[in-house]
């Protein structure tokens, strides 16, 4: 083979390793992280409420006018960011006078507020919830508790609170997580035609 030749080769092989080290490039992201845990607190249902849906400003026949209302929405995926069917996304709050629906809190939750909402995702993921923008209480950020179900095992429990809450830098369990956890369950509550609206995706470990 005469030089001429095998230098022309190997300026071809040259120019086609970029669209090589391109197609590598172009594989599926590396596995996510976790959303982080948090504790259940003392403040999940003693027993679960008739009115357990996805709408939590709306109690029987009682509607709840207090507060901002808000979506809750999001998807439940796995590390490698695969919907997590039917996934059981479960939250509670307190009321905006920051009362709970259970007995350590002494009953003085408003009946009109739902408290506890409970839906189960389909092939998509996906879960909403229709509930306000969570309240501070004595000694606590705004938060929305969070609990995910499978197939009868409890995979999370976890916390939502309120990007730019004041409060936030004063919560011991908010500043525990660290800056990488508290922007995993920190999410901004954004102005919407229909109220305010908030994404929360939760990404779960197993």
């Amino acid at each position: 083979m005469s030089p001429a030749l095998l230098k022309r080769r190997d300026i071809v092989a040259l120019v086609a390793l970029p669209a090589i080290w391109t197609g590598l490039r172009a594989q599926p992201a590396a596995p996510g992280r976790p959303t982080p845990a948090q504790t259940e607190g003392p403040f999940y249902p003693v027993e679960i409420p008739a009115d357990s849906d996805f709408d939590l400003l709306r109690n029987g026949s009682l509607n709840y006018s207090q507060g901002h209302a808000a979506w809750v929405e999001g998807g439940v995926t796995d590390l490698q960011g695969k919907p997590v069917a039917g996934a059981i996304v479960e939250i509670w709050q307190c009321d905006e006078a920051g009362h709970y629906h259970h007995p350590a809190d002494r009953g003085k939750a408003d009946p009109a507020f739902q408290g506890f909402g409970r839906v189960t995702v389909g092939a998509d993921g996906r879960y909403r919830f229709r509930t306000i923008r969570p309240a501070p209480y004595s000694g606590r950020a705004p938060h929305i508790h969070v609990k995910v179900k499978l197939a009868g095992r409890e995979l999370l429990t976890t916390q939502l609170y309120v990007a730019g809450d004041p409060h936030n830098q004063r919560d011991v369990l908010w500043r525990q997580l660290g800056e990488e956890g508290q922007r995993a369950v920190t999410v901004p509550f954004v102005q919407a035609a229909d109220g305010l609206r908030a994404s929360f995706p939760i990404v779960l470990a197993s």
